[in-house]
Formats: structure tokens, sequence, C-alpha cells
């Protein structure tokens, strides 16, 4: 597996694949051909269907800027694509001589592929690729997994996921400060800071946990539906799962910020796990591999901040990602807002429950977490292609 710096990733919003991918492509090609006189890129599949919501062409010509860079729509090409989100990028002279001509496939959490180009990719650095093998040579070790994450990286590693927390909670602060209509022509309405003071004098603790772990998950997404900074985890549609609920729970219990580390470096693995062995990618399959992922990131996360046991943190994370199979992507008008921003939100109070959960009953479980992600990763590939961030289907097909 790559290192969980691949998985956390900075960037502006609302989508890894469709707005970070893109991107990161169009910079890379255009650092590579300083000389060009202007571009064009032709957008496959999923990136055609919903780029325009996702600001695909947006992001595509203000890196290529200020030179020209033709945008072409082809959302039912006539050959077989690779992966759902596929673009081709073209460099020209000015006089319309080709330069080069380069195949990228976006393929989740802002990485790409570049057809032909395995040496831009970024290296294998663990050995092991399922939960199974990590947590057998951890209990062979009498590791904890964040040690293994730690024993794997690099010696900056826990700066940068100190880096990363940074910029979680700066997304959430700036979402419950802000107030007004999200862009996009949906009209939805921020709503994080009307949570976040909805209290009630009979409020019971329970309530109050659900409100403020709601109204982090609605900051950090509103956000990134606005095109702020945030942090892939495991994607920009999945972003506010893991921040919301440690945040709310440091607050909580005072956790020290090398507890926080610690979650987060295992609720990377966990991501990773998934990344390596099945799919992060709505346009793959489906919202499952989104914020499905991004539930089983934060149940893991916070059996390892409250120091559980290898198998706990399994069970958590297993059965967080199990109660999302099936879960299709269909944002409305392609865009990052419904029903994505409320489903960081439940999916937060999911791990939640997973966690208490966990701390009971995994002694008793009888499915593997390496199961559920071979299970989902097939039943992401049997979904209807109109259920995997095409605008075709479900909710996507509603007229607001």
């Amino acid at each position: 597996m790559k290192s969980i710096r691949e998985l956390y990733k900075i960037g502006h919003g609302p989508s890894s694949s469709h707005t970070m991918g893109p991107q990161k492509a169009a910079a890379y090609f255009a650092d590579k051909h300083p000389d060009a006189d202007h571009f064009s890129v032709v957008l496959y599949g999923s990136l055609a269907k919903t780029g325009r919501g996702h600001c695909t062409d947006t992001v595509i010509l203000d890196t290529f800027a200020p030179r020209k860079c033709e945008i072409l729509w082809m959302p039912e090409p006539d050959f077989p694509l690779p992966h759902e989100n596929t673009m081709d990028l073209c460099a020209y002279t000015a006089d319309g001589a080709e330069l080069e001509r380069i195949r990228v496939q976006s393929v989740g959490g802002g990485e790409i592929r570049i057809e032909g180009m395995p040496e831009l990719d970024a290296p294998e650095i663990y050995r092991e690729n399922s939960y199974t093998e990590i947590a057998e040579y951890c209990k062979d070790r009498n590791m904890r997994l964040s040690a293994y994450v730690y024993a794997h990286e690099d010696a900056d590693f826990r700066g940068f996921l100190e880096k990363i927390w940074l910029v979680m909670n700066e997304a959430i602060d700036v979402g419950l400060q802000k107030r007004g209509t999200l862009p996009g022509g949906l009209g939805v309405e921020r709503k994080a800071q009307y949570l976040y003071n909805q209290r009630h004098i009979d409020e019971s603790p329970n309530t109050r946990e659900n409100r403020i772990v709601c109204a982090y998950a609605f900051a950090g997404s509103e956000q990134n539906a606005d095109g702020g900074v945030i942090v892939t985890a495991p994607t920009c549609g999945a972003c506010s799962v893991v921040p919301s609920v440690l945040r709310y729970f440091r607050e909580q219990k005072g956790f020290p910020l090398d507890k926080i580390l610690d979650a987060l470096a295992v609720g990377g693995l966990v991501g990773n796990i998934v990344k390596e062995n099945a799919s992060i990618s709505g346009a793959a399959c489906g919202c499952q591999a989104e914020i499905g992922t991004a539930c089983s990131m934060a149940a893991a996360a916070l059996c390892e901040l409250h120091e559980m046991s290898i198998d706990q943190i399994e069970y958590a994370a297993e059965v967080a990602l199990e109660h999302h199979l099936g879960l299709t992507c269909d944002p409305i008008c392609g865009l990052v807002q419904i029903p994505c921003i409320e489903r960081n939100a439940v999916a937060a109070m999911r791990a939640i429950n997973a966690l208490s959960l966990s701390n009971f009953l995994s002694e008793t479980r009888k499915i593997s977490f390496d199961m559920v992600v071979k299970t989902m990763y097939e039943t992401g590939r049997d979904i209807n292609a109109r259920y995997r961030e095409t605008s075709a289907g479900g909710l996507a097909k509603l007229e607001l």
C-alpha cells in the first residue's frame, strides 16, 4: 500500500475526483509544456456527466490560464473506459500542431493515474495489504495499529498529521461562522451554524451529542460544497465524518493532540485498506465507497482514541462499512450538496454507534473487515451506472 499521505490530501472542494484530480492533471500537463500555445481537454463518462456541477471545467480552465483551453464533453464515448473518470489532455503549438496527448484517470481521493507513466505513481511503503495481514503483524509484535503506521511512514509523518488536523478544524470553524445559500442554483441553505446554536434547556446529553456532531459535519461539508479548503478523508464528498467525531470527543473528554494524531493514523490506515483492495470512488462503486469508507475510518479512529484492541477496531470498522453497502451516489444537479452534506452527518453518528457496539460485541463477530471491503467492491461494480455519480438515476433525477 502507498503512504497515508496519498489518502489525506489538502485541497479545494467540492469533489476530489472531479475537482482535485482534474486540477492535478492539468497542473502536471501545464508544467510539462511551458511552451505550448493552447490546450484541449476531453472529459469522458462521469466527469462529463457531472463535471459542470463539480466545477471540473472551471478548475481546468483556471489551471491552464492565461493560456486557452477547449473543454470537450463526451459522456457516452464509443469505446470502453478504463475508469469512469477518464480524461484526455492535449497540448498544441500556435499553428495547431499536436505536442502531446495523454490519458488520465481520476481514481478518487484526488489521486490520478496517467496511462503509460507508472513511474509517476507514489511508491508502495506497506508490505501488508489487508487488515488480516496487518493485525497478524501487530499481534506478533505486541504493537498498536498507530505504532505500525509510524514504523512505516517517514520521520515527519506526525507533523503531517498535525497539519491535516489543523486544516480539518479550520474547515469546521469557518463553516460554523457562515450563513447564507450555497452556490450552484439549488438554493441549499447553510445549516451548520443553526444546528450548533439550537440548544434547548431540557436537551439530553445524547441529543446534544447528535446535534453538535452533526453541526460539525455540516460545517465541513458546507465548506467543501462552497469550494473551500478541506482534507480528503477519504474524499471531498465524505470529508467531514472523521473530523466531526474526533473534534467532538476531544472537546468532551480532553484527549491530547498526540492521541488525536494516533486516531488519524489508524483511520487513515483503514481508509488505505479500502483504497488498496476496493475503491473510494463514487463513480466506480457508489457512495458506499466514499461515505461508507469515511464512516469506517471514523469508527476505527474513535476506537484507537479509546485505546481499544485490534479486534475491537476491526469490528467497529466492519460494522461501519457493512451498513453502508449498496449506497448509491446520486447528487442532485451533480452538486456535492443533496444528499451529500446530510450523509456526512448521518455517517458520523453511525461511527459513534459502531464504537459503542465494538465495546461489547467484538468477540461475537462472524465477518471480517476484509470480507466487507471485498463485498463493497463487488456490490459497487454490480450497481447500475445510473446510480454511480452520473446524474442519471436516484435523487439526481429530481428537479428542484
